[in-house]
């Protein structure tokens, strides 16, 4: 028999696991679901949890949260200082009991809890670590998948999420735990009256939003035009809606008009396939509304409200046009500069940061207003951690940052990107544009006449079980070995293998350092400021492919996107047969 049918039938016969839970496990019928759940543990990554909810060991439940959590205790333990951790959670089905499970088990390890009262958006979560002073924090959340996903991220005291060398360091201690009987717990009340889990709400709120608030350039800019400008917003059923509403609101905005049926939090998101503000289906209800209401901006968070989606009103042609997350970065990215140039407040230090698979027009921008450009690997938290080491360091003053996935962070209250900041400052810059006779998107075509047309696209490779990793591990592998000699009639100049940490310029075999750390990514930079990317998801079973360049025109630049994708795809069907791809 099989390994993963003797555990498969140790939870089935284990009073441990309830009864509800040996019920679903002994009422399937499918073998392949039955392996599926039992072939591995639920792998803990580098930033945490993230996976299928139901019983078995590869699937997010209350045991593999207790005992996952278990090892984050142990770890937690062996720190110096005061043991204190901050839990949030958002809208998806059995985050609540998620984030209960993991205090009761934090506090049975005698780790004192602040629990959030009711759910909250990830942002709030890292404001709130260091507000605490706490020493970690989990957030809840399986962000944007499909409905059948839940997870949770944990953060350090920095208010970031986990990087090495720690996230490598609490993942040996989680796999350290493995047998069940070694997760501690205790009941709520006893933990309650023991001063171990306390709550926190409201106040945290005002705190938070006082803060972003605060970092508005010019707030008497708003007293001109805000009562003109029409947004329709949409929090996807997650934690967006009130603190999107409640900011804007407080800024004195009057014409925001909520998508009503996707406004109350629902873990089943009924109105879509998935909450994702990158897929353009989940804007219907909000688009039809923006016609209706002849709005200017339509917004979408994602359920735990770090992403924001965004559409904008072409004046010329009343058409609106869907914005990129590498788009509306830009947009922001270029308000923010622009104004602090102008009002002398721009440091002779600032840096932007963005990741190696984000728009490349950042570095025009930054080469404009003479401000340092910092590229990290994909992941928000390293944005993050670069926060952390410009304080530490004393190098450079963080301006802002922002990645392709449609998250950024204005202000560095928070260490995770934040779509509520992101809503305040978008929209700010929206008055600001109006004022001056223009809508979003002639300043969108603004920064194509100024900086050139740069274009991306994202496509994914999905291989599903065991076979698909391998098939997975094996893509990456040929792709290491035989690098593309060119693109799209476009020769590779350099070749970056993160996983080995270097960086090869094809000419003449020179090799350097790369600089960031180990991760399995491969990146190649190509002539004409186009480049590939090809990584692994850390969170799916899925391959992600980023392509990117710039042409004189629109057209150039997406004849160029066009001509290197079609030659990415024909080797990539040739390296791993039968692979389905579309945008992600």
């Amino acid at each position: 028999m099989s390994d993963y049918r003797n555990e498969y039938h140790k939870w089935c016969r284990d009073t441990y696991f309830d009864k509800n839970t040996r019920k679903e496990l002994l009422e399937l019928r499918d073998e392949e679901e039955i392996r599926d759940r039992f072939y591995r543990e639920l792998e803990f990554g580098t930033g945490g949890l993230r996976g299928v909810m139901g019983a078995g060991l590869n699937r997010m439940n209350c045991y593999t949260v207790r005992k996952a959590t278990q090892g984050l205790a142990n770890y937690l333990k062996q720190q110096k200082g005061e043991k204190k951790t901050v839990i949030a959670y958002d809208s998806r089905h059995n985050s609540s009991a998620f984030a209960m499970e993991a205090a009761l088990c934090l506090c049975a390890n005698g780790i004192r809890v602040f629990l959030f009262d009711g759910l909250r958006p990830t942002p709030e979560l890292s404001f709130a670590v260091r507000k605490l002073g706490c020493m970690a924090g989990i957030m809840v959340t399986a962000s944007h998948n499909p409905p059948e996903y839940n997870g949770y991220k944990i953060y350090w005291e920095d208010g970031a999420q986990i990087t090495w060398p720690r996230d490598m360091e609490i993942l040996k201690e989680v796999k350290a735990v493995t047998d069940f009987s070694w997760v501690k717990s205790m009941c709520r009340k006893e933990a309650e009256s023991a001063g171990l889990l306390r709550y926190i709400g409201e106040e945290m709120d005002a705190l938070y939003l006082n803060v972003l608030k605060a970092l508005m350039q010019e707030p008497e800019i708003l007293q001109e035009g805000i009562q003109d400008l029409k947004i329709v917003y949409t929090p996807l059923h997650g934690t967006g809606n009130m603190p999107v509403r409640r900011i804007l609101k407080e800024l004195g905005f009057e014409n925001v008009y909520i998508v009503e049926k996707q406004e109350q939090p629902d873990g089943d998101f009924p109105t879509v396939k998935s909450p994702n503000p990158e897929d353009e289906k989940v804007f219907a209800m909000a688009l039809t509304l923006a016609r209706e209401v002849d709005a200017d901006l339509v917004l979408a968070t994602d359920p735990d409200a770090d992403r924001l989606g965004v559409y904008v009103k072409d004046g010329k042609t009343g058409e609106y046009m869907a914005f990129t997350g590498n788009m509306s970065g830009m947009i922001i990215c270029e308000y923010l500069l622009s104004r602090r140039k102008e009002m002398n407040t721009l440091p002779e230090n600032g840096a932007i940061v963005t990741t190696i698979v984000s728009g490349k027009m950042a570095k025009a921008a930054c080469r404009e207003y003479g401000v340092m450009l910092i590229e990290t690997l994909t992941g928000f938290k390293y944005i993050g951690e670069q926060i952390r080491l410009f304080e530490e360091q004393g190098t450079y003053e963080y301006l802002f940052g922002f990645e392709e996935s449609y998250g950024c962070l204005v202000g560095t209250n928070s260490r995770d990107k934040d779509a509520i900041g992101a809503v305040m400052t978008f929209c700010e810059a929206a008055v600001y544009y109006r004022n001056q006779g223009l809508t979003l998107w002639d300043q969108m075509e603004n920064l194509y006449r100024k900086y050139g047309y740069y274009k991306e696209s994202l496509h994914t490779i999905v291989k599903t079980g065991p076979e698909g990793a391998a098939e997975i591990t094996g893509l990456m592998e040929e792709m290491r070995r035989r690098p593309f000699a060119s693109a799209g009639g476009f020769g590779t100049v350099e070749f970056y293998d993160y996983r080995e940490g270097s960086k090869i310029r094809l000419q003449d075999g020179a090799k350097e350092q790369t600089g960031l750390p180990r991760s399995d990514v491969l990146y190649y930079v190509l002539e004409e400021d186009s480049w590939i990317c090809i990584r692994p998801s850390g969170t799916e079973p899925k391959v992600k492919i980023y392509t990117g360049t710039r042409g004189e025109t629109q057209q150039e630049a997406e004849d160029r996107l066009s001509a290197i994708w079609n030659e990415v795809e024909r080797r990539l069907g040739a390296d791993m047969p039968d692979c389905s791809e579309g945008n992600d």
